[in-house]
């Protein structure tokens, strides 16, 4: 079986590509990752079998061998924003938020490009929490 790395994996799309040194990046699509498994990070190295997709090579059975390190957690702390900048970003996501609340109360649905830019902010707020 060859092995590669994780180029780049979209856990929202459900795919991305790895890098192999014997040819053209392979498409991985979710279905291949291992059970359990929903997404994988870059620079990841995996095992993986190539089939011959409609368009190129695409992986099965993708097997992780080896995940890149996680930055130690002093280097992420250094990298968090202080909670006085933290305030105002809470608090403005906080009125989003009840604005779009106030549109479910009277039937509406957030416009795509609206909820779009809701969901990357809240996702934000979550990566900078869980930092």
């Amino acid at each position: 079986m060859p092995t590669g790395k994780v180029k780049w994996f979209d856990a929202d799309k459900g795919f991305g590509f790895l890098s192999h040194p014997d040819g053209p990046d392979v498409y991985v699509h979710a279905d291949a990752l291992p059970e359990g498994v929903s997404t994988l990070k870059p620079g990841a190295r995996v095992e993986f079998g190539i089939a011959q997709g409609r368009r190129g090579e695409q992986a099965l059975q993708v097997r992780v061998i080896e995940s890149p390190s996680s930055i130690s957690r002093a280097q992420r702390n250094a990298q968090r924003k202080s909670p006085e900048a933290m305030v105002p970003i809470v608090e403005d996501l906080i009125r989003l938020l009840d604005a779009v609340g106030e549109g479910f109360r009277h039937g509406r649905h957030p416009e795509t490009k609206a909820a779009r830019g809701t969901a990357k902010l809240l996702r934000a707020l979550a990566d900078e929490l869980d930092a």
